[in-house]
């Protein structure tokens, strides 16, 4: 697939599954902005997508932060003169405790970077895009939890069901202005998130493949190949969908 020429915002672009996806669209012939509070590893990034052929360029920014999208969607637009696409990537995990146990400044915390941030960078970005004859493309990283609940995840799994619950009114909000919306729902993908949520312990990955109808975790370059399908022209007709990358985990 092509995606010659678009200017792309991926958020949470430093790592797993945002960096496999700035590399993959790099690669598809897009100019990718690599969004994240992480700058040094931003710059590795775009260093390894330029000594690829392709091209790409770091924007600091924490999705958290109130305003930071619209100031960094401005910004790319004032150098570049359009956004064509964005890949709102950015999470975090959460404690995994008991619901009675949850710390309400972490559940603020969850819900701040993995809803009201999302939140924030698709209403900048509509903002744009609604302005632009040629429309625009959205994908957002919602989870398998936002389909179904992980016990001792409940910040994590409302967060996640928010975000589909947005996309899907994206999508039909803004359709009739060429602007398409969609989510991807990974399920257990081999990035530092996973390996943080399983402590690193052999024993619990284990469990978890075994559940899977397909015995494996899946790698970020596996989810990334799914968010430039929909980023693409070819997925012309799809949007407010919520797409699991799972191995048939949510088939179950």
């Amino acid at each position: 697939m092509s995606l010659d020429n678009k200017i792309v915002l991926v958020t949470g672009g430093a790592s797993g599954i945002g960096r496999a996806t700035v590399n993959r669209m790099a690669k598809d012939g897009a100019h990718v902005v690599v969004a994240d509070r992480q700058v040094e590893l931003s710059h590795e990034v775009v260093t390894e997508v330029k000594q690829a052929g392709g091209s790409a360029e770091v924007c600091e920014l924490d999705v958290a932060q109130e305003g930071a999208a619209a100031v960094a969607i401005k910004a790319i637009v004032s150098k570049h003169g359009r956004l064509d696409c964005a890949f709102n990537n950015a999470g975090i995990t959460g404690a995994m405790v008991e619901l009675l146990d949850i710390d309400p400044k972490d559940w603020a915390r969850v819900l701040s970077v993995n809803l009201t941030g999302v939140f924030s960078c698709i209403q900048a970005e509509i903002a744009q895009m609604v302005g632009q004859e040629s429309g625009g493309s959205i994908v957002n990283t919602a989870s398998i939890c936002g389909l179904v609940a992980l016990p001792y995840a409940t910040a994590y799994n409302a967060a996640k069901h928010g975000v589909i619950g947005l996309t899907k009114s994206a999508a039909v909000e803004y359709g009739p202005q060429n602007i398409r919306v969609n989510a991807v729902c990974p399920g257990f993908i081999d990035t530092p998130m996973l390996a943080g949520a399983a402590g690193a312990d052999q024993e619990v990955l284990d469990g978890i493949i075994s559940q899977l109808p397909i015995r494996r975790v899946a790698g970020p370059g596996e989810v990334a190949d799914v968010v430039a399908w929909l980023l693409s022209d070819q997925a012309s007709y799809v949007t407010g969908v919520a797409m699991p990358i799972d191995g048939g985990w949510t088939a179950q």
